[in-house]
């Protein structure tokens, strides 16, 4: 692999542009939903990985995704929009508050959704552009 420093600035940008989108998102769903479940932490994950399935099937099907797009919108700013360690310390947090049941929901929702998502932008790509 090789290090530039115009994909380092790509992964720069995105991930801030990723990391104010989830102060955003997560702020806004908190506030709308409330704070018994970290509606926040899994929004962003499940959105993440929605556009992550569009992204990576629209390179695969229909476009040259470059390393610079890559960079900007995988690495940059999925990696800083979505969270597994948010996404831990808010497993621990329902544990420790004695929500053992809404700590399994959570988790076992999260994955499943989360990999639903992705799969679904995927087909939804496919059907769009074949």
């Amino acid at each position: 692999m090789q290090f530039s420093p115009i994909i380092f600035a790509c992964v720069a940008l995105g991930g801030a542009l990723g990391a104010m989108s989830r102060y955003v998102v997560s702020g806004w769903m908190n506030s709308l939903m409330g704070h018994g479940f970290p509606w926040g932490t899994f929004t962003v994950n499940i959105v993440g990985s929605f556009i992550m399935g569009l992204v990576i099937e629209l390179g695969a099907l229909k476009f040259s995704i470059g390393p610079e797009i890559r960079a900007i919108i995988i690495t940059g700013f999925l990696g800083a929009f979505t969270t597994f360690s948010t996404f831990s310390l808010d497993v621990a947090t329902l544990y420790e508050r004695g929500s053992f049941a809404l700590a399994a929901l959570y988790v076992t929702v999260s994955v499943f959704v989360g990999i639903s998502a992705l799969f679904g932008a995927m087909a939804l790509v496919r059907g769009a552009v074949q």
